[in-house]
């Protein structure tokens, strides 16, 4: 392992891409804007704890700040410097708060570029239910699955051209000319670039997942009845992957139902069409365990989830690529509350779990989730959720994470 001038070791990558971790990594930390300190004060103890805990004090994590954000634009100018991404790809693995993008100039999201710089093509967000959380469902206990988003294409890539504009003028020129196809006067334009490459990579890493976890299924989330060469494209290639790459160990659903032989075990490929899936999780959501789907999808559909079992509050996320994974909270900024110790910060705290099992210490993100959840059963929550529960003890943000560490066995 390399040394360095940070305290600990960095992660290497091998043939393959997996990962070799030391003992005592080096991982770098993003604050993050508005309430960002203060859900990064509560959840560090939380983490260091777990692994103390889990292993003895013969694994350490040596944290080091990166600077992005409104710090970075105060101290460097901008807002997300190089030096942020060179640090990021030294550590392989990172962890940040919510960061807020300056209006009207630069780029048009930092979450946005960090997840296209640096090629971080799924947003996997895992949806649990806690006992104890407010929930507007009645059995919020049936959620338990997985969402992977492709995370660099679709809408979000960022291909527009605002109304008015010679570009766009000139792009429904274009269309009018070459493809006689006529957009109204004045219209902005964008472009929903879906890819063979970004499509199977994204559910490869879902199956596979899915396999490596003994889940029994993995669902296609597309609407590609309506937008047949971009979502219809994303189904078709994710059968393909799970034909070529995983035909030992899936089947379809089609094949399932027809009565095949030899499917025990399997994992069961599905798929389902974007708007009757928002049902599906309402009303079915124990038959769902993994979902792979685009972008904007994704996005929706995985803050729809997160509402039923406690809110963005409750939701981690990670956003993971071939060399570089950074885990975060998966809410905003919070600005009116910064400074005010009063935010949930399970959200970090989750995704910190997250970032644990990434490493392969899957002994200390459990502690992590098993604590979280003994905290929530004796009734000791933050605010958003102390005023819905009845007999709740509303503690503070830092004495949330505090109360997790006091819950590991």
């Amino acid at each position: 392992m390399e040394k360095s001038g940070y305290g600990g070791q960095w992660i290497t990558l091998e043939a393959g891409g997996a990962m070799s971790v030391p003992s005592n990594p080096n991982i770098g930390y993003i604050e993050g804007d508005g309430t960002g300190p203060d859900i990064w004060a509560a959840t560090r103890p939380v983490l260091d704890g777990a692994v103390e805990k889990a292993y003895g004090g013969k694994r350490q994590i040596h944290w080091f700040e990166l600077l992005a954000g409104e710090r970075a634009t105060k101290e460097t100018g901008e807002p997300l410097p190089n030096k942020t991404i060179e640090l990021i790809k030294k550590s392989v693995v990172a962890i940040k708060g919510p960061l807020t993008t300056p209006v009207g100039k630069g780029m048009r999201s930092l979450n946005v570029t960090l997840r296209q710089v640096l090629d971080l093509y799924a947003c996997v967000r895992p949806v649990r239910y806690f006992p104890g959380i407010p929930s507007p469902v009645r059995n919020p206990e049936k959620v338990n699955m997985v969402v992977f988003r492709e995370n660099t294409e679709d809408v979000y890539a960022g291909i527009e051209w605002e109304s008015g504009s010679a570009e766009a003028e000139l792009f429904a020129r274009l269309l009018r000319d070459n493809f006689g196809v006529t957009l109204r006067d004045l219209s902005g334009v964008g472009v929903k670039p879906i890819s063979p490459e970004g499509t199977k990579r994204l559910v490869r890493r879902a199956i596979a997942y899915a396999i490596r976890l003994g889940l029994p299924s993995v669902t296609l989330v597309h609407k590609g009845n309506i937008m047949k060469y971009t979502e219809g494209a994303f189904r078709k290639w994710g059968y393909e992957t799970a034909r070529q790459e995983f035909a030992e160990s899936t089947v379809s659903e089609e094949e399932v139902e027809a009565g095949a032989q030899g499917v025990g075990g399997k994992v069961v490929i599905k798929e389902r069409i974007a708007d009757s899936m928002f049902q599906q999780v309402l009303l079915r959501p124990e038959e769902y365990s993994v979902i792979a789907t685009t972008n904007l999808n994704g996005d929706y559909l995985s803050d729809a989830l997160a509402a039923q079992v406690g809110g963005l509050g409750m939701a981690p996320g990670a956003n993971i690529g071939d060399e570089a994974a950074v885990f975060e909270a998966t809410h905003g900024t919070a600005p009116k509350y910064a400074g005010l110790d009063k935010v949930n910060p399970g959200s970090l705290i989750l995704s910190g779990a997250m970032m644990l099992d990434h490493l392969g210490w899957t002994e200390a993100g459990n502690l992590i989730r098993e604590a979280l959840e003994r905290t929530i059963g004796a009734g000791v929550v933050t605010y958003d959720l102390a005023r819905q529960m009845k007999g709740a003890k509303e503690v503070g943000c830092f004495r949330f994470g505090r109360a997790i560490v006091e819950h590991m066995n």
